[in-house]
């Protein structure tokens, strides 16, 4: 049987695979999880928290409680890693869970072992005597998984080649607490010519990649609390995944993911730019080629560039990828062609690209001209810096971020490279005191227009909400107020949208404003903690301004937000609502002017 697939026929091989064994397929969910936890998926498995806990039946939602994906994943703690053979921020996950044992028909380790083994032999074709194994040694109050030992002996592992860990090798979880359990995972032995030397080398060896780690088969029987403590689930579970780049690596006999049928459009595309060859600036062209890849999918599941959030993990990979198509002295607008290859890459899969390339294209272009135009000031900045300290203070840090718009984590990598450290936490307290010296103007902009306000801009001020949930209701939810201006003439309203609106759809966002405003929708007003605010529903995007206590605006059931008011007391008394202007505020942000009649 053929070793060597393309990385299609293995996506199709797997999960034809899981559907004979009666498994459902289940789509992709966002990179933006419903967890809000953490800030981006990570694991195949989040999507199913709710399930693996206990809290809601997978039989109800998906007719099974044997379900297969292949899933989108972000991660962003091995940033500095990627351009080695390994590490990527975007990548898939495969994986298989069986929910809760069914007397009949569900499995537990011994299924799940069975499964793995027989997908790696049967379906791709491999010797099992490549294969080592690692399971739990035990740890705290949690006992070894002698169990699982056992049985991987009895599918023909010996026993040489079973390694026992602790807690950080072979128990996992996907954040600080939720759902977990002891972990056995199989890791691909490449041979010794990939071999630290040590006669004691094996898997999770410090010091070669020798042992590659391709499916980790988690056994979820506990659920640690917020305490530290871990309890046993009301059920057990079984949580799989196999890395798919580094799966598509080891079948194509390639020695890094890069060089996959996965990134070959878009490695010979930077080779066409750049007129220079890959095997000359491997990392140059890994680091470029991975960033894409991770923006273009995230901004097809709505994030865009910001200095917080999801939107801020965005603009450090964008702004690294620029950065080292500097090095490669890539033109201006290199990053379009690449993430153009992304799309048609991926598109069969992952159909959204298609349908939303305009948008990401836009985005990707906003952001790169954007810094483009401050990169090249701020890297003589930071080179004069380097010249008279030789080392970079807090402030100056701050100062490379605030005017020349570079990352912290960027100017850090840059001084790692140049031998020195920065002073993090100089530099928090430097972006602290900007934070408190620009917080005086904070409620005029994102929560209010002061209580002297004439009667005509508190209308304004009260046709801002309708019109801000009108925008997510025509545009999409990731539409967020980035400020906002009132007078008793006219409002501006400035929100996150990638592309000029159309003017049918200038008038579907009017005509829902009207609408609401003919309801005569009372205007409620209530005093909560801030996370009772977020809890029932309100809208938040300013976080770092709010104080403990918060005023919560509903008009009706189609608006609740944070803001400091004030309001009027129905909508019947704003008038007509009339969009006068739609123009662009900057990279990814739009302002509207409009009037009441």
């Amino acid at each position: 049987m053929p070793l060597t697939r393309t990385s299609q026929e293995i996506r199709n091989i797997f999960l034809d695979f899981f559907k004979k064994k009666g498994h459902q397929v289940v789509p992709s969910s966002s990179l933006v999880p419903v967890d809000k936890s953490v800030l981006l998926t990570s694991a195949g498995m989040q999507q199913f928290i709710p399930y693996l806990s206990g809290k809601k039946d997978p039989l109800k939602d998906f007719g099974s409680r044997h379900l297969t994906s292949i899933q989108k994943c972000f991660r962003t703690i091995d940033l500095d890693q990627v351009g080695d053979d390994t590490h990527n921020t975007f990548f898939e996950m495969l994986g298989n869970w069986s929910i809760g044992q069914d007397p009949q028909k569900g499995y537990f380790k011994e299924g799940a072992i069975a499964l793995a083994l027989e997908f790696f032999e049967k379906e791709l074709g491999w010797d099992k005597n490549n294969f080592y194994i690692t399971v739990f040694k035990g740890a705290e109050n949690i006992s070894p998984d002698h169990e699982s030992l056992e049985i991987w002996q009895k599918n023909g592992i010996p026993r040489e080649r079973i390694k026992e860990f602790g807690l950080k090798d072979n128990f996992w979880i996907a954040g600080n607490t939720g759902p977990c359990g002891p972990c056995s995972e199989i890791h691909y032995d490449r041979g010794e010519k990939y071999g630290c030397g040590n006669k004691n080398c094996g898997p999770n060896c410090p010091y070669c990649q020798r042992f590659v780690e391709i499916w980790n088969l988690v056994f979820m029987e506990y659920e640690k609390k917020e305490d530290g403590s871990y309890l046993k689930l009301p059920q057990k579970n079984v949580d799989t995944g196999v890395g798919f780049e580094r799966l598509v690596a080891l079948l194509q006999k390639k020695d890094s993911v890069f060089e996959t049928d996965l990134f070959l459009e878009v490695i010979n595309k930077i080779e066409e730019i750049s007129q220079k060859k890959y095997q000359a600036e491997k990392r140059n062209f890994r680091i470029i080629a991975d960033h894409v890849r991770g923006a273009v999918f995230l901004i097809a599941d709505k994030v865009l560039p910001s200095n917080i959030g999801t939107g801020y993990i965005l603009r450090r990979v964008l702004r690294r990828a620029m950065r080292y198509g500097k090095i490669l002295d890539l033109p201006k607008d290199f990053l379009i062609p690449l993430g153009e290859e992304i799309i048609k890459k991926y598109e069969k899969n992952y159909p959204q690209l298609r349908v939303k390339q305009s948008e990401i294209i836009t985005v990707i272009q906003k952001e790169q001209e954007k810094f483009s135009q401050t990169l090249e000031k701020g890297l003589k900045e930071f080179s004069k810096l380097t010249a008279l300290n030789k080392k970079i203070s807090g402030a100056e840090a701050f100062n490379l971020y605030q005017s020349y718009g570079f990352p912290f984590e960027f100017t850090e990598e840059l001084a790692q490279e140049k031998g020195f450290k920065i002073d993090k936490k100089a530099f928090i307290k430097a972006a602290t005191a900007h934070q408190e010296i620009s917080r005086a103007g904070a409620e005029a902009k994102f929560g209010g227009i002061g209580h002297e306000a004439d009667k005509q801009a508190i209308k304004f001020h009260t046709a801002t909400h309708l019109l801000h949930r009108a925008l997510r209701e025509v545009l999409g939810e990731h539409v967020q107020q980035m400020g906002s201006d009132i007078n008793s003439q006219r409002l501006r309203f400035d929100f996150s949208h990638p592309a000029k609106m159309t003017a049918e759809e200038i008038k579907k966002v009017e005509e829902i404003v009207n609408q609401k405003i003919k309801e005569d929708l009372k205007v409620v007003k209530e005093l909560k903690s801030y996370q009772q605010a977020i809890d029932s529903g309100a809208l938040a995007f300013f976080k770092e301004k709010y104080p403990v206590q918060v005023t919560v605006y509903s008009i009706g059931n189609f608006s609740k937000e944070i803001c400091a008011g004030p309001h009027v007391d129905s909508t019947l008394e704003l008038g007509n609502f009339k969009i006068i202007k739609e123009a662009s505020s900057g990279a990814g942000v739009r302002r509207i002017k409009a009037i009441l009649e």
